[in-house]
């Protein structure tokens, strides 16, 4: 099971057991789940267990053109170390973390781990999600 299917149900069933008991209603439940920054996925300011490791693994985002045409950079200053340690994709993800694109890399192919996705007509937050075949996953994001 993947980690997203994992964690949407996990959170409906905890909301279910919630609500059905008559305990604490869906609102209490969701205010009290954790933040999953710095255990699901990782950031500058929650890098988990990964401290030492944000300059070669957060995502630089950058953004340019119109909402009509834009195009959404994505670099990772991360080595391509053959398939003993690599960027493994960058998956770009709306405001709602609901998936709009991602590019896998062939680290024997691949010299770095570099990016360009065209988003037309969005205007809002773009996550973006970096992830390393040892060092998990990293999320940074834009606003465009």
């Amino acid at each position: 099971m993947d980690r997203r299917k994992f964690v949407s149900l996990s959170a409906v069933g905890i909301a279910g057991a919630g609500v059905l008991s008559g305990v604490v209603t869906p609102i209490e439940v969701v205010a009290s789940v954790p933040s999953m920054a710095g255990g699901v996925y990782l950031t500058k300011d929650s890098p988990g267990r990964w401290a030492k490791k944000i300059g070669g693994h957060m995502p630089e985002i950058s953004a340019v053109g119109d909402a009509a045409s834009r195009e959404v950079k994505v670099l990772t200053a991360h080595g391509m170390q053959g398939y003993e340690h690599y960027i493994v994709k960058h998956i770009i993800l709306d405001a709602d973390f609901n998936y709009l694109d991602e590019r896998m890399f062939d680290p024997e192919k691949d010299k770095a781990a570099s990016s360009l996705f065209t988003v037309k007509n969005y205007s809002g937050r773009i996550h973006c999600l970096s992830v390393c075949n040892k060092h998990d996953t990293w999320m940074n994001f834009v606003d465009v």
